[in-house]
């Protein structure tokens, strides 16, 4: 069983061959998640990465005791949480969720809902249903805020 303290790094779409291997969709650009010796968390365990390749724009993932095909269709579908990394330079969607975006006004602009993925740049999706690229973002939240510096237009509509 999953706990609140892990965050979603992925999904079992498949499995690929006979020897037990699974494609992942990633949903995190941290590759040390599907390294040897990374432990997965899923609704049925934990999981333990043994071999790992890129294949197209996802993963060949062999697990440890996953050896045929048929274990492995038995994971389609499984979602994979792992225990947050502790990286200072990094900006972590788990620490924005539910912050208070204000802009270089002080002016409260929203709370984020969700952080959306998107080529350009991930959204910031506001309760009041307004996006924000998160390059906008300045600095790391603290104490419940987080302070974007947004070109002028962009809360108008």
């Amino acid at each position: 069983m999953t706990t609140p303290d892990l965050l979603e790094v992925g999904r079992i779409d498949k499995a690929h061959g006979l020897r037990g291997e699974v494609v992942v969709t990633l949903t995190t650009n941290r590759l040390e998640r599907v390294a040897p010796g990374s432990q997965l968390h899923t609704d049925r365990g934990p999981l333990t990465v043994v071999a790992s390749r890129p294949h197209q724009q996802r993963w060949v993932v062999q697990f440890a005791d996953v050896t045929d095909r048929d274990e492995a269709e038995r994971l389609r579908g499984l979602r994979l949480d792992a225990e947050p990394l502790d990286d200072a330079d990094e900006l972590w969607v788990h620490e924005l969720i539910g912050c208070e975006v204000l802009d270089s006004d002080d002016v409260g602009r929203g709370v984020v809902e969700l952080v959306e993925a998107n080529p350009a740049s991930d959204l910031l999706v506001l309760d009041t249903g307004h996006l924000v690229p998160i390059r906008f973002v300045v600095g790391r939240p603290e104490g419940g805020r987080v302070r974007i510096e947004a070109p002028d237009g962009l809360f108008d509509a």
